[in-house]
């Protein structure tokens, strides 16, 4: 059985600049398991079936006016209704004074309480980005990720077909690189696919006869990046005169990454073929086809009028 993934909440606390109001033990022993996070709101009206203890808790002013209505009795209830259930934190959000019974109830069942300035909506949206890109599937592919006209592009190929040269070609035609080498893929949600380097040779790059250098010192903090959604694959291999290239793009190939398809090109390579034109043309492209543009169907469009018309 594979091994649930999660973080800990002192790692969510760095990241959104959380005050900490209360903990119950430190906050590198409290796991974070689940991406989703929630508003209490049934909560505080009684309502319990389907709620997911594993999710942090965010209260805003809606949840504070609403329980703060309630009179003390009601509000004491409302708020042990929540902390009950064990949630990992709760967020008070918009910098709101914690409100009566709610540190001693805290202390009572052992839930972390964080501040934070943000208004709600920011808060929420926030953790659940982070939350979702670190407790994603992850897959570690062998390529190079980088960012060509604003679509990432993963270069996939076997050993020595010229991928990491080729995104050298591209970073000195003012690209940017993500990843050289190892590419860790994260599943962000059913229809997106994110890539990033370990963090351990973030920004290095091999390039054979020269050996590893760093790209962000090299060509500055301007080419490189931390991590990027993935829009397009594309296998380099070597030419083959015995196979049939696609040369029109009416066929458009797709490869499943975590569940998610992308859309996917064969590049052969061979002396005197410029491959990172070949890629910024093939992100260009992409570009256009995501707008409602394709050209071979123009083209075909055309020639079939052509046709046509000489009937």
């Amino acid at each position: 059985m594979e091994e649930q993934k999660f973080i800990t909440l002192d790692v969510l606390i760095r990241k959104e600049h959380y005050e900490v109001i209360y903990l119950p033990c430190a906050a590198r022993d409290i796991k974070i398991v689940s991406a989703n996070v929630n508003r209490p709101s049934l909560m505080f009206s009684g309502y319990t079936d389907f709620f997911d203890n594993k999710r942090i808790q965010f209260i805003g002013h809606m949840e504070r006016g609403y329980i703060d209505s309630m009179g003390d009795e009601g509000r004491r209830k409302a708020i042990e209704t929540l902390l009950k259930e064990h949630p990992p934190a709760v967020v008070i959000t918009r910098s709101q004074e914690p409100f009566k019974d709610l540190i001693e109830l805290a202390e009572k069942y052992e839930v972390a309480i964080l501040r934070t300035n943000d208004t709600t909506s920011l808060a929420i949206s926030s953790a659940s980005y982070f939350l979702s890109e670190q407790l994603a599937p992850l897959l570690v592919q062998h390529g190079e990720l980088v960012e060509v006209f604003g679509e990432g592009v993963l270069i996939i190929g076997d050993s020595g077909v010229g991928k990491s040269e080729t995104a050298l070609e591209l970073l000195t035609r003012g690209h940017r690189l993500i990843a050289d080498d190892v590419v860790e893929i994260r599943r962000i949600n059913a229809k997106t696919i994110s890539g990033m380097s370990p963090v351990n040779i973030r920004h290095f790059i091999e390039v054979r006869g020269i050996g590893i250098v760093d790209a962000r010192t090299l060509f500055g903090v301007g080419a490189v990046k931390a991590r990027q959604k993935i829009h397009m694959a594309i296998k380099l291999e070597n030419w083959d005169p015995d196979k049939a290239y696609n040369v029109i793009g009416l066929d458009e190939n797709k490869i499943d990454f975590l569940g998610v398809e992308i859309p996917y090109l064969i590049v052969p390579v061979k002396p005197g073929r410029n491959v990172a034109m070949i890629i910024e043309v093939a992100a260009r492209n992409n570009r256009q086809k995501k707008l409602g543009y394709n050209a071979a169907e123009e083209l075909m469009e055309r020639l079939e009028k052509e046709a046509l018309g000489d009937v």
